[in-house]
């Protein structure tokens, strides 16, 4: 279902799952499980969840214990629709949305959403900070050399061998960055000048 950043939907429009005997949603319609501890940005989620609907981003800001306003929702919605968008970018959808929005208050929902696991920070070396909504799954990423492109990579399959270090020093191992560099098609098949 397509949708915008400022579009509402009501209960009528966009039906929700139905609720199993915990309260929980039909994970088959928005959120694919994952196994426990199978994290590599938060530890907060462990659920890859899949939003469509304004009602569906409240929802996410509800269960993280996030007050719902229309800049999170904005901020959360630029997210899902713009992976990988640096912090000027999402400011420009935002405003587009909302109108007039301070930089400081998307840069504080950014904090809120990723502090709530909502969302996922990466900064590789020499980029400004990017923002994703893919969250608690095991991926990384690769960057252009050249552009800064950047895509996610999923990890190799088995069970994520970037956890497995080759000494970890007595540290139990939660967690891995993986940060693959190239270039990416376009600039690999560009003519020299």
């Amino acid at each position: 279902m397509a949708w915008s950043v400022g579009q509402q939907k009501t209960a009528e429009e966009v039906p929700l799952p139905p609720t199993d005997a915990t309260g929980v949603r039909d994970a088959s319609a928005h959120t694919v499980q994952l196994p426990s501890g199978f994290l590599i940005d938060s530890r907060k989620r462990t659920t890859l969840r899949m939003v469509s609907t304004t009602l569906g981003v409240e929802q996410l800001l509800r269960q993280a214990a996030l007050r719902v306003t229309r800049p999170r929702v904005a901020v959360l919605t630029a997210v899902h629709e713009h992976p990988h968008a640096d912090t000027d970018s999402i400011i420009g959808v935002v405003r587009e949305a909302l109108g007039g929005v301070s930089h400081q208050a998307v840069y504080d929902v950014l904090h809120a959403l990723t502090a709530a696991g909502l969302v996922r920070r990466i900064q590789p070396t020499g980029s400004v900070a990017r923002y994703e909504s893919r969250v608690g799954d095991n991926h990384h990423h690769v960057v252009c050399r050249s552009c800064g492109s950047l895509a996610d990579v999923d990890c190799a399959v088995g069970a994520t061998p970037c956890l497995t270090a080759s000494d970890d020093h007595g540290f139990a191992i939660d967690e891995a960055e993986v940060t693959y560099w190239g270039m990416c098609l376009s600039c690999s098949t560009a003519p020299s000048s």
